[in-house]
């Protein structure tokens, strides 16, 4: 494997086997559990994931690990999930995949501004921040994070207030 670490490893084997099931590979972690070891594999995808999806890839995935023997002869256990609300926003993908969201978005001189993504391209983000437009380009963030909303934006659409 030379100088490249064990995480970094999985990411090259992996990331053409998840994008061939047409998902994006987030992220991958190996935890100690107990004897076993965790191997955490987070997909996602524009119009998000299904479970058909996960089931999909999981298979792949365990297919392409059996065949590289990356996780060597000991026992672990392969979870694939889609990434969870509590996800950082770091990619432009991330932002898109987020419109109509609450966030918080952290900026690189320190401020937090708080919005809904009205809009996100390759540049940068639109946020509608107290009624007013506002476009952050992502050379000026460090992350933005989704905020819980217990009445999202988009379930009013018939006018109902109450």
């Amino acid at each position: 494997m030379g100088s490249a670490s064990p995480r970094d490893h999985l990411m090259k084997l992996l990331e053409p086997v998840v994008s061939a099931e047409g998902l994006d590979l987030e992220d991958i972690t190996v935890t100690q559990a107990g004897k076993r070891r965790l191997l955490r594999v987070i997909v996602d995808r524009d119009g998000g994931v299904s479970l058909d999806d996960v089931a999909d890839v999981s298979q792949a995935v365990s297919a392409a690990l059996d065949d590289d023997d990356s996780m060597g002869q000991g026992a672990y256990t392969l979870e694939v999930s889609s990434p969870g609300v509590d996800r950082p926003l770091t990619e432009p993908r991330h932002w898109r995949r987020a419109a109509k969201r609450l966030v918080k978005a952290e900026l690189r001189n320190g401020t937090v501004v708080e919005g809904r993504i009205m809009a996100a391209d390759e540049g940068g983000v639109e946020l509608d921040v107290a009624g007013a437009a506002h476009r952050l380009d992502y050379e000026d963030l460090t992350r933005g994070r989704v905020q819980v909303e217990f009445r999202r934006f988009d379930d009013d659409v018939d006018g109902d207030e109450g």
